[in-house]
Parts: C-alpha cells; sequence; structure tokens
C-alpha cells in the first residue's frame, strides 16, 4: 500500500538532502593532492613535450645550448597554454575540461622544412616563427567556424579518429620501450641486451600500474602511473641505469623573452604550410574533445570545440612569441585521466604551473629527464591503449551492421597503420603530400572524414533511405508509405519501451512527406494519447535509479545514456539519485524517468531529478510523457541517421547547437 503523500515531510527531506552536487569537472582537490595529481600528469607528459624541440633541433643544425633554450621555452608555454585550455580565459577561450596542452607531431616535418628553407640554423627560426603566429592567429578567428562542422564527425568517424590516436601512440612507447637496444647498437654494443633491458624496465613499470589499480581504490589508485614510474626509476638508481649527473650542470634559472631568436620573418610558403598544420590539428583537437567528454561524461557542443580551438590559436600564436611551437590538445594526457578517473581540470591547471616552474628551473627539469625512456615507455603504453579503448567504445554507438561504417573504419585504421608502421614513406612521396603521410593520425584522421561525407554526405545511396528494417535492408520513405501496420512496427517499434501502441498511433497517420512528418506522427501518437494510456506508457520504462546501475536496464537503454557514462557516477551522485527516485515513486507512484541523453552532465541529472519531485501530480505526468517523447526522438535520430545522416536529424542537431 503507497503511504499518503506529506508535503512536510517532503519539505524536510528536500531541505536534509537537496543535492549541493558540484561537476567532478569543477571540483578542486585538497592542495598535497592537487599536487601530486598534477606532477603525474607533468611526467606522463614530458617526454613527448620536450621530443618536438629535440627533434626540429637536430633537423635545424642547432647547438646544444640553442637546444636547451628551445625545450626550457616549450615547457613554460605549454604551462600557461594548458592553464588556458583548462583554467579558461574569459568566457570563450579554453574548453574547462581536463585537457593538457603539448606542441603538435604533425608540425615537425613543416617547421624544420620551413627553417632549411629560411637558411637553416638559427637564422632560419626567424621565417619558422612568423608563420606560427599567423597560423595560431587564424586558428582563433576561424575557430567558430569550424566548430560548425560537427556534424561531420558522427560516432562513426570520433570513434575512429580515438581508436587511431591510440593505437599509432603505441609505436611511440614501443620506440622508449626499445631505445636502450638502439642507442647500444649506435655505440658499437649488444643492441639484445640494451633491449631486453629496457623491456624488464617497460614491462616492470606497466606490471606496478596495474599491481596498484588492483589492490587499491581511491586516491592511491588515481596516482598508479606515477607509482609506476618512480618505482621504476628507483630500481634503475640502484642498479645503475639512471644519470642524474645532468641536474648538476644544468643553470639554476632561466626564462626565454619574447623573439629571443630575433623579430619574425613571414613567408607566403611558409604560412600556407602553417595553415595546413594547424587544420589537421584542429581535427586531432575535435577528436581529444571528443574523447575527453567521454570520459568525464559532458556531451560535447560546437561551443566546446569552438572554446577548445580558440586556447589552440591562442597558445600557438604565444608559441611563435615566445620562441615555442604550434599547440594542441595532448591524446595521451586523455588516457591518464581516463585510467586514473580523476575528472577535476584543475589537476591540468596544476600540471600547467609546474611546466611553468619546470621551464624556469632547468634543473627540475633536468630530474624529470633523468627518468630512463624504457619507465616511461611503459607507462605510456597504459595510457596510450586507455585512449584506444575510449575509440572502441564511441565506436559502439555506431551500427557497424552498416557497410559504410565498416569500410570507414577499417580503411582508416588500416591506412594509419600503414604509415605508423613504415614511417620512411613520407621521404618516398612528393613533399606536399609528406605533411600526411608523416603521421598515422593525420592521414587516418583524414580519411575517416573524407569517407563519411561520401558515404553519407554526397554518396550515391544517401537520398532515397529514411531508415532501417529489421533484417538490415535501408528503406526509403515510399516503402514507408506503402508499409502494413506489422512491418512498420517491426522497423520503428524500438522507439519506445514495452509497448507499439505509439508506434501503430503513428502507423495511421501516413502518408509522410518527410522524414520531419514521420518524426513528428510519433510525438503526435504519445502527445495526444489519454492520460492513463500516456501514465501506463511511463511505467513501461526504466526508473533513472535503476539505470545508474552497472546490472540494470535493456540494451536500449544502456546506448541511450552511454554518452553521459552513467556507469561512472560517484557514490554521493548515486546516493543523491536513488534518494530522488524513492521520494519521485512515493508520490507519483511511476518511475523517474529522464532523457539523459539531453542533459549537459551528471550533476544536471541529479538537480532534475530534485526539482522534479517538487512539481504537481498534474505537470508531472506532462514531463513525464515529454521526456519519453524526448527518448524517443533521440532514438529516431539514431535509427534514421544511420542509412541517410544528409536529410535528417544529425544534421539538425548540430546546426541548432548553441553558438
Amino acid at each position: 500500500m503507497t503511504r499518503p503523500f506529506d508535503p512536510g515531510a517532503l519539505s524536510m527531506s528536500l531541505t536534509a538532502t537537496a543535492p549541493t552536487v558540484k561537476d567532478p569537472v569543477d571540483r578542486v582537490p585538497p592542495i598535497p593532492k592537487l599536487t601530486i595529481l598534477g606532477l603525474q600528469h607533468v611526467l606522463a607528459f614530458y617526454a613527448g613535450a620536450v621530443i618536438v624541440p629535440l627533434v626540429i633541433a637536430q633537423g635545424l643544425g642547432l647547438d646544444s645550448a640553442t637546444t636547451i633554450h628551445l625545450i626550457n621555452a616549450d615547457l613554460f608555454t605549454c604551462g600557461i597554454a594548458s592553464i588556458i585550455q583548462s583554467a579558461g580565459l574569459g568566457p570563450k577561450i579554453g574548453v574547462r575540461m581536463p585537457l593538457l596542452q603539448g606542441v603538435t607531431f604533425t608540425a615537425v616535418s613543416p617547421l624544420i622544412a620551413i627553417g632549411l628553407a629560411g637558411g637553416g640554423g638559427v637564422g632560419g627560426l626567424a621565417t619558422m616563427y612568423g608563420s606560427i603566429i599567423v597560423a595560431g592567429l587564424a586558428t582563433f578567428f576561424v575557430a567558430p567556424f569550424f566548430a560548425k562542422l560537427l556534424r561531420f564527425f558522427p560516432p562513426v568517424v570520433t570513434g575512429t579518429l580515438l581508436t587511431i590516436m591510440g593505437t599509432t601512440l603505441l609505436s611511440v612507447a614501443a620506440n622508449d620501450i626499445v631505445s636502450w637496444g638502439t642507442a647500444a647498437a649506435k655505440a658499437g654494443g649488444s643492441p639484445v641486451s640494451g633491449t631486453m633491458r629496457g623491456l624488464i624496465y617497460a614491462l616492470g613499470t606497466l606490471a606496478v600500474i596495474v599491481l596498484v589499480q588492483w589492490l587499491f581504490k581511491g586516491f592511491m589508485a588515481t596516482i598508479s602511473v606515477l607509482i609506476g614510474l618512480v618505482a621504476g626509476t628507483i630500481v634503475a638508481v640502484f642498479l645503475g641505469d639512471a644519470d642524474f649527473s645532468g641536474v648538476g650542470q644544468a643553470a639554476a634559472f632561466g626564462v626565454t623573452t619574447p623573439f629571443f631568436f630575433g623579430m619574425p620573418k613571414f613567408s607566403v610558403g611558409a604560412i600556407i604550410s602553417m595553415l595546413i598544420v594547424m587544420a589537421i590539428t584542429a581535427v586531432e583537437t575535435t577528436g581529444d574533445v571528443f574523447a575527453t567528454g567521454e570520459v568525464v561524461g559532458k556531451r560535447i557542443t560546437s561551443k566546446h570545440v569552438a572554446n577548445a580551438l580558440r586556447a589552440d590559436g591562442l597558445a600557438t600564436t604565444l608559441g611563435g612569441v615566445l620562441n615555442s611551437f604550434p599547440y594542441t590538445c595532448f591524446a595521451q594526457n586523455v588516457g591518464l585521466v581516463r585510467l586514473t578517473r580523476v575528472k577535476s581540470r584543475w589537476v591540468v591547471t596544476m600540471a600547467g604551473a609546474i611546466m611553468i616552474v619546470l621551464g624556469i628551473l632547468p634543473k627540475a627539469g633536468a630530474i624529470v629527464d633523468a627518468i630512463p625512456t624504457p619507465v616511461i615507455g611503459g607507462a605510456s603504453l597504459a595510457m596510450f591503449a586507455s585512449v584506444a579503448v575510449v575509440g572502441i567504445q564511441t565506436l559502439g554507438k555506431a551500427d557497424m551492421h552498416d557497410n559504410r561504417n565498416a569500410v570507414i573504419v577499417s580503411t582508416s585504421i588500416g591506412l594509419a597503420l600503414l604509415v605508423t608502421l613504415k614511417p620512411d614513406l613520407a621521404g618516398m612521396v612528393p613533399s606536399w603530400l609528406s605533411i600526411f603521410f608523416g603521421s598515422g593520425v593525420t592521414f587516418g584522421s583524414i580519411v575517416a572524414i573524407v569517407l563519411n561525407i561520401a558515404f553519407f554526405h554526397i554518396g550515391p545511396h544517401r537520398s532515397p533511405d529514411v531508415a532501417r528494417s529489421k533484417k538490415g535492408r535501408n528503406v526509403s520513405l515510399d516503402q514507408v508509405n506503402r508499409m502494413g501496420k506489422d512491418e512498420f512496427v517491426d522497423t520503428f517499434g524500438e522507439l519506445f519501451s514495452g509497448t507499439t501502441w505509439p508506434v501503430e498511433s503513428a502507423w495511421e497517420l501516413r502518408p509522410f512527406n518527410s522524414t520531419t512528418e514521420l518524426r513528428q506522427a510519433f510525438e503526435d501518437s504519445v502527445l495526444t494519447a489519454e492520460p492513463s494510456c500516456q501514465k501506463d506508457l511511463v511505467r513501461g520504462y526504466f526508473d533513472i535509479a535503476d539505470l545508474v546501475s552497472d546490472e540494470n536496464g535493456d540494451l536500449q537503454a544502456q546506448i541511450d545514456t552511454g554518452s553521459v557514462a552513467l556507469d561512472r557516477m560517484d557514490d554521493v551522485q548515486r546516493q543523491e539519485v536513488r534518494a530522488a527516485s524513492h521520494a519521485y515513486r512515493e508520490r507519483f507512484d511511476m518511475p523517474l524517468v529522464i532523457a539523459v541523453e539531453n542533459l549537459a552532465s551528471r550533476e544536471q541529472l541529479v538537480k532534475d531529478a530534485w526539482r522534479r519531485v517538487e512539481h504537481s501530480p498534474e505537470l508531472e505526468r506532462r514531463i513525464s510523457v515529454a521526456q519519453v517523447v524526448a527518448i524517443a526522438d533521440n532514438r529516431f535520430t539514431k535509427l534514421v541517421a544511420d542509412a541517410n545522416p544528409i536529410r535528417n536529424a544529425w544534421s539538425r542537431k548540430f546546426e541548432q547547437l548553441d553558438e
């Protein structure tokens, strides 16, 4: 028997338990914890940060002092760029998520070519920095226009980009692991013993990371990568494989100054090359933003992408001024966020502050530089693989029964791995093509985007299809209008949970002149039904409290809520949702149904759940029905988008994103 509703008791309950939950992305951990977590990001990032200036310095034939200055300038600017991206600068600069900025690998070959064309050595740096400044400013101002192209980044594209990032970056970790063998071979020693020693360090570091994740929860698990790096380095010290002599030789203090190598020079050819680099980098940044959104449970909109790209542009401009290079979001640190599940953007802000310190204290940088490369390789292996896992999870939202999606994924990943496994291809093609063949991420990303446009936006099969039948056949609008009731229900029955009467009612509204009319038919069939039928329909859905558990909810509900990552809610959020659900059921005798895919975050879900408990029964009946319609709307969008993205709601969905 249901207890009578007591408004006074509800009021006291709301006062006592109303959530003051803060988005985990915005939470600030205690300073000691914040510092350790930030240091972990720096250690994971450091090798990738310094490799670009090292390679460029070698390519331009720069001396040791100039190389050290470039490394310090890079770390200093990386810190500023990461703070801008994570903490934000004004309302429209910085994505305000845990994204760390680093120099893009895509720019290495073009920058060396620009520097050599400018005379090589220190003299070539002026032309290089002129092109960087112009490209950075262009990226800053073009960012909002690029963000409007998000409709060309459905799950099949973003999932492919992330999978490519994770798998191709594994080669970087592999090179770190076998670096000692390569060095031994160059010195005339045994490459086998060097490789085996490096492999043992890498596997040992990886084993420590996995062991910590297995044995501990909470804070200890979040710093598993840092523990692995420290443990590996300590062992290397005792075995004589870690050299800290560079710490004593490094200067105590040093800071880069604007235009240290002279005023920038501007070359049309160099600027065009860097504009191409930044266009490719924008694609990589977009993928990283989507990846981070998946990890922290935020729905990514054009605002997020535009703000991230503005930060890229500003950071790149600063790089040209402060003797550094073009900047983008670093995928390896996205993997670290997923591995540790620490979502606070302020951790990355702290990492930025630490990098600024490293940039002005060469001795501090020398300490970090003393970590053996195989140890870094072992830690990188875990982080890069985590990026690939996020990509695979994202691909789970795409219809892989559609052969077009399968072709996009297989072709893009195959070509990306081809370039990664055979890096000398870049030197075998014309110079204007080398920028694409110089990076597996670049090549694979471009192929995925182009194939998606070809198959789904301008391809010969896009026009007539509006849905897919249960048998996997594409169905045209004319075929929908000719369907009998049973076939119509079979095609669109998954739009509603537990019943088919809304689909049957929609069938009565034929013929449909467009997919918009078809969508509206399903909406109207529910909104015009009798109140008793509407309440019965709502009762056929899972309560939101059930969906926060990994063990509950049907497959379709799990797909619906995947983008909000309900399974990664913390204990406080779960308790709040269960409490709100219990109060809701006692008052309305209905499950608390929420179209979570339309929410910006899990924190908004908690707030909305408590707010709805306070509604009147009549208002809540209408809101619950509206939530059911919104869920059906999202399912309709995916069903139609899998067959014909250009004519359906995928396009409208992204075109309607807030500016």
